[in-house]
């Protein structure tokens, strides 16, 4: 019991508290009720120990176990699902395993970079990226159908991933002005993402919102002006 304590709290996370990626890390630690450090970064500064933990791509998350750091957000789910055994995050089935690892690789590869395109569009393209976005917003809330959460009854890895349509999506389309998601389209969506505000442990994981949206507008304007001097 005492080596177990020890290796917990040997446990840092480095994160930006606007960031979905490291917040999905700090969830997921508390669900485990894992006692962990927490630093916050400036990655218009960043710290030596970022740079130390993550020669790569210098970028956050990175969660530090005993000194060894692991990086990338859904690398990091992994490995404390791994570590710590108790309230598992993954499903025990093998196939249900991989399904949700594979629509975690969904969220971020496919519906993110979608959404993000959707937000920047030029007026004229603006009807075909929301349609496209739409689409894999669609094809995800397939996989709530019968369900409480993408986990089953209970928060799990999947949920914890999609967090990002849970307030991301949801505060940027208040800040531009486009309604990606809304309750006459995606019913089953909005029912979950009320689900996942409901779990006071996931509430308490979200960026204050008044703060967060007046980030977003600043960094939605810098991102707007440059895609335009793009084009």
């Amino acid at each position: 019991m005492g080596e177990e304590v020890e290796v917990k709290m040997k446990v840092k996370l480095f994160g930006v508290w606007s960031s979905p990626y490291s917040r999905r890390i700090e969830l997921a630690l508390k669900m485990k009720d894992i006692p962990f450090e927490y630093v916050e970064e400036d990655l218009s500064n960043k710290s030596c120990l970022l740079v130390k933990y993550n020669p790569v791509h210098k970028m956050i998350p990175v969660l530090v176990h005993n000194e060894k750091p692991i990086v990338e957000s859904l690398i990091i789910l992994e490995y404390i699902d791994e570590i710590w055994k108790d309230h598992p995050l993954l499903p025990q089935d093998p196939y249900e395993r991989a399904q949700a690892r594979f629509w975690a690789k969904f969220i971020d590869n496919e519906l993110l970079p979608s959404v993000w395109r959707t937000f920047l569009s030029k007026e004229e393209e603006k009807e075909k990226t929301k349609k496209e976005a739409s689409v894999l917003l669609k094809t995800l809330e397939s996989q709530l159908k019968g369900k409480c959460f993408f986990g089953g009854d209970k928060l799990g890895y999947l949920d914890i991933v999609a967090n990002v349509v849970a307030f991301w999506i949801e505060r940027v389309q208040e800040v531009v002005g486009i309604e990606l998601i809304r309750q006459e389209k995606f019913p089953i969506l909005c029912s979950w993402i009320e689900r996942f505000y409901d779990v006071s442990i996931a509430k308490e994981c979200l960026p204050p919102k008044h703060k967060h949206l007046v980030y977003i507008k600043a960094r939605y304007e810098v991102a707007h002006g440059r895609n335009k001097d793009n084009n």
